[in-house]
C-alpha cells in the first residue's frame, strides 16, 4: 500500500485482527483504504524538553488471497491478518533503534 508504514517491532499499543474463510468470492473489486497514524497528546514544551515523538503503522498478511482480487473469482482456505501500532519514543529509544552506542 503505498506511503504505508509497518508498525514498531516493539508497539506500546497494538490492536490484531484476523479472519479466515472457506470460500470467499466478491461481487464487485473492493476498494479499501487504511490510514494509521501516532498521536502524541503531551504537553508540547515536555514533548520538546524530552525529545518524544510518536511512531505507528499497519500491515497486513494474506494467505491464499492475493492483493488484487477480481471478482467472481473463488478464493479457497483464506486467511486474513492484520495488525497496527503505535510507540512512544523518546531520543535515546531512536539511537538505539540506529544501533548507536551509549555515549
Amino acid at each position: 500500500m503505498p506511503g504505508s508504514r509497518r508498525p514498531p517491532d516493539d508497539p506500546d499499543v497494538e490492536i490484531r485482527a484476523s479472519a479466515r474463510a472457506r470460500r470467499l468470492r466478491f461481487r464487485k473489486k473492493p476498494q479499501v483504504e487504511v490510514r494509521t497514524r501516532a498521536h502524541l497528546d503531551v504537553n508540547p514544551e515536555i514533548a520538546d524538553e524530552l525529545d518524544l515523538d510518536a511512531e505507528g503503522g499497519s500491515e497486513a498478511k494474506r494467505e491464499n488471497l492475493p492483493d488484487e482480487v477480481e471478482p467472481g473469482v473463488t478464493y479457497r482456505d483464506v486467511r486474513v491478518g492484520w495488525r497496527a501500532g503505535a510507540a512512544l519514543r523518546h531520543e535515546e529509544d531512536r539511537a538505539d533503534d540506529r544501533g548507536t552506542p551509549d555515549g
